[in-house]
This record gives C-alpha cells, structure tokens and sequence, in this order.
C-alpha cells in the first residue's frame, strides 16, 4: 500500500481530532479541523452507529496516522511489541514514540513527523556522533540526537524550536538548544504520551 500523499488535513477530520500533521498551521485558525471538525465527503454530517469492530478498525487507522505508517509497517511493530515482556499496548505505544522520526519531533527540530522523516532520510541529523538516515531507527536510552552542520542556522529550524516550546519536551527528553543536541534520559512510558489513544482496541482488534 503506498504511503497517503493527499490532503493531510482531511485524516484530521476523517478521525474526529486533531493529528498535529501539518506543524504550527495546526495551532492557527488556518486549521481545517477548527473549521469543519466533521468528516470529509457528502455524508460528513449525517450520524452512524459504529459497529464494534468499526471501533477497533478507527483507533488502529487513528493511531497510524499520528505516527504517520504504513499498514506493514505498524503490523511488524505490533508483532514486536507482542514478544516483548510487559503489556502489549504499552508496548506498543512505547515503541511507536522510541522511532528516530517521532524523537526528531517531539524534541522539536521538525514541525511534524513528516518533515521529519524527510529531513532524516536527507542525512541531517546523528545519532552518538553517526549519521543515520533511517526515520524508523530505535533509540535507546542515553541516545544522542544531534542535528547536523548544514541544517543548524537556518531559520526553520528556529520556528520549529519555538513551537516545540509551546508543546513541551517529553520528560523522557533532554534538549540542549543551543547545541542543538537532544538526550534520551529514559525509554518513553505509555504515560508519557497524552493524545487519546485506547491501545486497547488495537490489540482487540489484531487479536481476531
């Protein structure tokens, strides 16, 4: 299945929340899902009994769209998370946070998990000191993450700083901003992450 190139803001909507998919236009009254916070398409508005199973299915499509993966990917992830000690969707959950991408993000040095993962294949950040370029590469705790030479000094990068500010560093994230340097502190916990997501209906549903 390849990877969804259309209107990302309509996955916000399709969802019934906000994704945080397209960066700071998500904190403005730019944002699509402040204007019409209903499903896309004719029968947007009109109300549906969801079945059980239609649950499980919108929680999985939900949660995959946040991290921004592909079905094959996010199946491989939850097999993983299955064969790890400890409950499966916290397993999950911490796995999905521990990729390069959502790190790059959530320390700020991208608006989004896309850019991200653009910037990461494009060779612009290190990890202990080596350039990785793969956005789905495990951290692990005492990780480094450092940007680059070429991409320190320009101004994105500084607007992406500023609207990490707003959203917060995770506390399983150190940030040094003025090296540009961030450190893994510990491995993320399931209460670390606070978008609404019921892990729960995903291992029901690939429980089946």
């Amino acid at each position: 299945m390849a990877r969804y190139t259309g209107p990302v803001c309509k996955l916000c909507r399709r969802e019934g929340m906000k994704l945080f998919l397209k960066g700071e236009r998500c904190f403005t009254d730019k944002c699509a899902f402040e204007r019409r916070p209903y499903p896309p398409g004719q029968h947007g508005q009109s109300r549906s009994k969801i079945s059980e199973y239609g649950l499980q299915l919108r929680e999985k499509q939900k949660v995959k769209r946040i991290y921004g993966l592909l079905e094959n990917q996010f199946h491989n992830l939850f097999k993983k998370a299955e064969r790890m000690r400890g409950v499966t969707g916290e397993n999950l959950i911490s796995l999905l946070e521990r990729r390069l991408d959502n790190v790059v993000f959530r320390l700020g040095f991208a608006s989004s998990r896309r850019e991200a993962r653009i910037l990461i294949t494009q060779g612009h950040f290190r990890v202990n000191g080596r350039k990785v370029n793969i956005p789905s590469y495990m951290i692990r705790e005492g990780n480094t993450i450092e940007v680059a030479e070429k991409l320190k000094g320009g101004e994105k990068l500084k607007e992406n700083l500023k609207s990490a500010e707003r959203r917060g560093i995770p506390e399983w994230l150190s940030l040094n901003a003025g090296n540009l340097k961030g450190v893994v502190t510990r491995l993320p916990q399931r209460m670390d992450v606070t978008m609404p997501i019921e892990e729960h209906l995903i291992v029901e549903l690939y429980s089946k």
